[in-house]
């Protein structure tokens, strides 16, 4: 039986003078799709919104949003009351354009890292360029060792969703992060 766990839940760190504000994002429900670039119109009309078609881009639509990952990929989220429409959706869809949709709600999790320094906080372990990353993009990158898709929200707002078993190893380096920044080193 699966059990869920999101140990994370609620913590939060503003350190005093760090510039940084980390907390766990609100559940949500999450899914990979592989669809074909030819049927991407179909696929976006099952998730209710227009999917992206440029690696690197999103869409957000409804209070869902959707990440172009790879010439075939998609990581879809949405409000966790949605996840059963958007499976039906998908599972309809089927026998006309073939497809994978896999839910990765459970293994997922996601944490909101914003403020002044919150690309300084990033840059101790993530290799990507955050700074030259467009707002409304999201890439798939490593934080330290963990493998991470990074979304950037706004110029001072990010966000990474990462695996729930390498959550507490990705919080504890924001938390280091942050904890320098506050002391100016």
């Amino acid at each position: 039986m699966l059990q869920e766990s999101r140990r994370l839940e609620g913590s939060r760190f503003a350190g005093p003078d760090s510039g940084l504000n980390i907390e766990m994002a609100d559940d949500c429900a999450r899914f990979s799709l592989r669809v074909a670039q030819d049927d991407i119109e179909r696929a976006g009309a099952a998730a209710g919104m227009t999917l992206p078609k440029r690696i690197g881009e999103t869409a957000a639509s409804g209070g869902r949003l959707a990440l172009c990952l790879g010439p075939d990929e998609w990581q879809l989220m949405a409000p966790l009351d949605e996840r059963d429409h958007i499976e039906a959706a998908f599972a309809a869809l089927y026998a006309e354009v073939p497809h994978s949709l896999v839910d990765v709600g459970h293994r997922e999790t996601g944490i909101v890292v914003e403020g002044r320094n919150a690309a300084l906080a990033l840059r101790c372990a993530c290799p990507l360029d955050v700074d030259a990353m467009p707002v409304g993009s999201a890439a798939r990158t490593i934080f330290d060792k963990a493998q991470i898709v990074l979304i950037r929200q706004g110029e001072r707002s990010f966000r990474i969703e990462v695996w729930q078993s390498f959550a507490d190893h990705v919080w504890g380096i924001l938390q280091a992060a942050g904890r320098e920044s506050a002391l100016g080193i």
